[in-house]
């Protein structure tokens, strides 16, 4: 009986992944097919970007928007803005400030009579099964969950009953209004993304598409919405109370009120993105875009096909680089197909940098040690790597007395340039996951616009002289020295600082943010001698 009552929680365990392996997906009989609305030059913002979309033919308006509460402006104002349509395609949507100011900007276009469609991968839900359900069961909202969990309230065990499937996720990020223009990068909804509350700010990237490519992101939303893996909400989660509704405009008045909520919104007022869209001058970038996108067959697939991965659209679409490839990965992971493929372009006399995010910075330590394993032999062939470090606590700290700073503890911005004429922005990290697991998407933007050499030129001003990776330390780890303005003494950094202002200028500019850094001199990687 001792043993019995020392190992319950062990026979508790057992019960739960049993009961939770009977826990089948619904079936998808009657579920509607639905599709993005084609009739809406007519609205509000297919009047505003008729003329320009018509004086570039073929090519779409391009804006970058790396400035967090730019990038949260933005969909507010493309919510407020929609007439007939909103669809929006996320991997997280947390349940803070952010997401439920958002939350209601859905709820109140709804109001309107706009037709939302919601997608929310269902790893990244747990909390928000009440909200979730409200939102549902306004007749204007459908919310569709992707890959669901079965098991709502205890979640990991979904991933020990039915791991193989639960594991590959809907990565992919994307808000689009009216069928006229979208929003695709590589934030999600919360705070740490859009510059709000307490928790660690992100260096970002996400871009405001008009003209043609704004019809293949609702092609995109379209095939995943329509996918074997999306499931009405209704049909996973409890169906609303009667008094749901009151209860959300509840939490709608209290998020509003909060404070921070107050402080935040009278900043979003004062961007200067809000005052050009609606002065109708917002400055766009006229280029040839196409999306790429995995599809959604990849989260079912187990017999390894290439298909359906967005590696088989993109390099296609944005070729192999002749001169330089840079590379901006939070999450870098090059696997040994990858590492060759870098060095092989480092070697053959292609520039290679990498800017991913040092140990103190990462949120995922195994990420970064899958990554540390490939960086001697990278260092080697002749690749640059920068890593990306978390600014520092004082300056944090003044930096969130100005709401929107760009100070920064992480890096997140998915991106990458060939030739310093053809970009990537979305949200596919380069690692073993974004690959082969989760589903990915991206534009990929040519040629140049104009704006992108003009941060080339304000990020070469800013580079400071870097001395090579030239020291190993008592346990034979390879440090990187930087020297400090003119002092002839360096001091020793874990990663390469830079000045998230700069990087921004960079990141604005469409441009890999490693512009900001000098290139640090090849060099071997310092190896242990043997005493």
């Amino acid at each position: 009986m001792p043993f019995i009552r020392r190992n319950a929680w062990v026979w508790v365990v057992v019960a739960v992944m049993f009961v939770s392996g009977c826990a089948n997906l619904p079936p998808l009989e009657g579920r509607s097919e639905t599709h993005a609305l084609t009739d809406t030059t007519s609205t509000r913002l297919g009047r505003a970007v008729a003329q320009d979309v018509a004086a570039h033919s073929g090519k779409s308006g391009i804006h970058a928007l790396p400035i967090p509460t730019d990038a949260f402006a933005a969909r507010v104002l493309l919510a407020a803005t929609a007439e007939k349509s909103l669809d929006v395609q996320y991997y997280i949507w947390h349940g803070d400030q952010t997401g439920y100011l958002l939350y209601e900007a859905m709820w109140r276009a709804a109001e309107r009579g706009v037709r939302v469609r919601m997608l929310l991968d269902d790893a990244n839900t747990k909390g928000l099964d009440e909200t979730i359900a409200t939102l549902a069961s306004h007749p204007n909202i459908e919310v569709r969950l992707y890959n669901p969990l079965m098991q709502r309230e205890a979640r990991l065990t979904n991933f020990v009953t039915d791991f193989e499937r639960v594991n590959r996720r809907m990565h992919n990020k994307s808000f689009t209004a009216d069928s006229q223009a979208a929003i695709v990068g590589g934030r999600n909804v919360g705070n740490e993304y859009f510059g709000a509350g307490e928790e660690t700010l992100f260096t970002d990237l996400d871009v405001i598409a008009i003209g043609p490519v704004v019809r293949e992101v609702s092609a995109e939303f379209d095939l995943y919405w329509n996918s074997a893996s999306a499931y009405p909400a209704t049909s996973i989660i409890p169906g609303a109370a009667p008094d749901a509704r009151a209860k959300l405009e509840a939490k709608f008045a209290e998020v509003r009120a909060d404070p921070e909520s107050v402080t935040y919104i009278k900043a979003l007022h004062e961007t200067e993105l809000v005052q050009q869209l609606l002065a109708g001058r917002l400055p766009m970038e006229w280029a040839n875009a196409q999306v790429v996108r995995d599809d959604p067959a990849k989260t079912l697939d187990t017999s390894a096909r290439t298909d359906v991965l967005l590696l088989s659209e993109l390099l296609p679409a944005i070729g192999h680089p002749k001169t330089s490839f840079d590379l901006v990965s939070p999450y870098f992971v090059p696997g040994d197909g990858g590492t060759d493929a870098l060095e092989k372009l480092a070697r053959s006399g292609v520039q290679v940098r990498v800017l991913t995010n040092s140990l103190a910075a990462t949120d995922v330590a195994a990420v970064h040690a899958g990554y540390a394993k490939r960086r001697c032999d990278l260092l080697r062939a002749g690749v640059r790597l920068y890593e990306f470090k978390p600014t520092g606590i004082e300056r944090e700290k003044e930096a969130r007395g100005k709401v929107g700073s760009s100070s920064t503890g992480q890096l997140h911005a998915k991106t990458f340039a060939l030739d310093r004429d053809r970009i990537f922005v979305g949200s596919f990290n380069f690692d073993q996951r974004s690959a082969h697991l989760n589903t990915e998407m991206g534009l990929v933007i040519d040629p140049r616009p104009r704006s992108r050499q003009d941060g080339i030129r304000g990020a070469d001003r800013a580079r400071r002289p870097l001395s090579p990776m030239d020291r190993t330390d008592a346990i034979g780890r390879s440090r990187l020295r930087r020297r400090t303005g003119n002092q002839r003494r360096p001091t020793l950094l874990d990663s390469i600082p830079g000045d998230s202002a700069d990087r921004v200028v960079a990141l604005i500019a469409l441009v890999a943010s490693v512009f900001v850094l000098t290139s640090a001199r090849e060099v071997p990687c310092p190896t242990r001698k043997n005493t």
